[in-house]
């Protein structure tokens, strides 16, 4: 991770790289947060024929986004962001990465955030979801087209069905039912994505913390009496989801944690969740015995 200091690297970093932008050829801009997945949209992105422009939020985005035309910005630079994106003829943009909340009494701003503060100040009342909506919202009144990662990079969305060698159990589509429903419950009310369920007990459901906090939790119960590994991680996206914001991650960390509690596996919903670094993941999965199943739409209807 790197540090809050902006890096003189963030000036732009050759704009035109890849062609004028003045040639019509449209950038997508990319508000990266923290990971590797803001680096692995771009990556796709530019095999499909587009042309990435990155902004890297100063304290989150990982240092792989320099492979990519780039520049870095505090989250309370609202004016320079506004301004690199058109400065880039970036006319659609895409939110990808984590995003810690900022400390308003903290962050760097500049004339634009002061400019914009009333409506700024009233992002970060409410749940994640609603937060990104208004955020979008944001960046649609000031002519920009907020689209999401499936529309740059669809094969980074889990698949249908199993996508590691081990396959779940009659005992674990139980348990991945019951959390379907639960996540579902938590969604409504724009809490979480994710829970925990073993032999139809919920373990642990996901709320602020987030879904590796949340599994960490769970390693405290791996020794409840039980022989081999049980229980299942469900993540999905929340009933209403905007598919453009904010979509559910795995990664690598999130099969690690789930090995550590003990958990049989991992189910998660197709074509709604991301799954970051996936070689590593399913490596990971497979070394450990763990599964990895992607929900259709047919049996999201079953919950």
């Amino acid at each position: 991770m790197m540090t809050s200091a902006v890096p003189a690297a963030s000036k732009l970093n050759d704009l035109n790289a890849g062609g004028p932008a003045a040639a019509g050829n449209h950038r997508i801009g990319i508000i990266a947060g923290g990971g590797s997945l803001p680096a692995a949209v771009a990556d796709n992105a530019s095999r499909s024929g587009h042309r990435p422009f990155i902004i890297g939020l100063a304290g989150s985005a990982a240092r792989d986004i320099e492979r990519f035309p780039h520049a870095y910005v505090h989250i309370g630079e609202t004016g320079r962001i506004l301004r690199l994106l058109r400065q880039g003829s970036c006319t659609r943009i895409v939110f990808v990465g984590g995003i810690r909340r900022p400390n308003l009494f903290r962050i760097k701003v500049d004339a634009g955030f002061f400019l914009h503060l009333p409506k700024l100040l009233r992002f970060f009342a409410g749940g994640d979801d609603t937060v990104m909506r208004r955020v979008a919202r944001f960046f649609e009144e000031r002519g920009f087209q907020v689209i999401g990662v499936q529309e740059v990079a669809p094969n980074l969305l889990a698949p249908s069905g199993a996508f590691s060698r081990a396959r779940p159990s009659a005992e674990d589509f139980n348990d991945i039912r019951l959390g379907l429903g639960v996540t579902h419950a938590l969604g409504l009310f724009d809490i979480g994505q994710a829970a925990v369920v073993a032999r139809s007990c919920v373990l642990a459901v996901e709320a602020a913390e987030g879904t590796d906090a949340m599994l960490e939790r769970c390693r405290k119960l791996n020794n409840w009496g039980l022989g081999g590994r049980r229980g299942v991680a469900v993540k999905r996206a929340k009933p209403g989801q905007d598919y453009r914001l904010d979509l559910p991650v795995i990664g690598a960390r999130t099969v690690e944690l789930a090995v550590e509690a003990g958990l049989a596996g991992i189910a998660v919903e197709a074509g709604a969740v991301l799954l970051a670094d996936l070689d590593v993941l399913v490596e990971k999965a497979d070394k450990s015995g763990l599964f990895l199943w992607g929900v259709s739409p047919g049996e999201l209807t079953q919950t």
